[in-house]
């Protein structure tokens, strides 16, 4: 018999390359994560991460939390949606979604939370933090998402090592490599215990 396809909705940022996204849609254009990757949300047109959707040839919306209406607005997109993944997308969710989406939300997090968690504490920031506090060790960490920034429980952590000579830069490439097997696990994880 066939199951119907979960579906996934993608909230990204104006700012990101999109990497989180694509490793997503390619999960699941591969298998490797047993659900479709339904649509792609974005505050702005032509951004890095936009025109990446597009190469995938995912379905884009637009739509900024500057809106008047978002929060209906975005239930109104996330209709019908299993899960919903947010990859680079920066602004608390408003609540009305959160508490439409128990437990359907995921966020991944480029350090080993709750430490470098928080407000202020996003994208290369995180690896400042953590090579400038003389960790041992880094990661990410997917959780689900409440009304506050980084603080949902994990669903998943995988680890790396911080290395003597480390910039943030190079932190961040060996994170960016774990996330990219950390997400699709985590959200195949979360679809699992629906």
């Amino acid at each position: 018999h066939n199951v119907a396809m979960k579906r996934i909705a993608i909230l990204v940022g104006s700012q990101g390359r999109g990497s989180n996204m694509a490793n997503l849609a390619s999960a699941c254009a591969s298998g490797r994560l047993g659900a479709k990757a339904a649509l792609v949300v974005s505050p702005r047109a032509g951004t890095k991460a936009v025109s990446r959707a597009e190469a995938l040839r995912l379905p884009v919306e637009v739509l900024s939390h500057r809106e008047d209406g978002y929060a209906e607005r975005l239930l109104a997109l996330l209709d019908g949606m299993d899960l919903v993944c947010l990859a680079g997308y920066m602004t608390l969710l408003p609540g009305a979604v959160v508490e439409a989406f128990p437990n359907r939300i995921l966020n991944i997090h480029p350090a080993l939370l709750p430490k470098f968690g928080g407000k202020g504490m996003y994208g290369i920031h995180v690896h400042e933090a953590v090579i400038a506090a003389g960790e041992a060790e880094s990661g990410c960490t997917v959780h689900y998402v409440s009304e506050r920034y980084d603080e949902g429980a994990v669903v998943l952590q995988k680890r790396c090592p911080v290395l003597a000579g480390d910039t943030p830069e190079s932190l961040a490439e060996r994170v960016l490599d774990l996330e990219a097997i950390a997400y699709p696990e985590a959200a195949q994880i979360a679809l699992d215990r629906l």
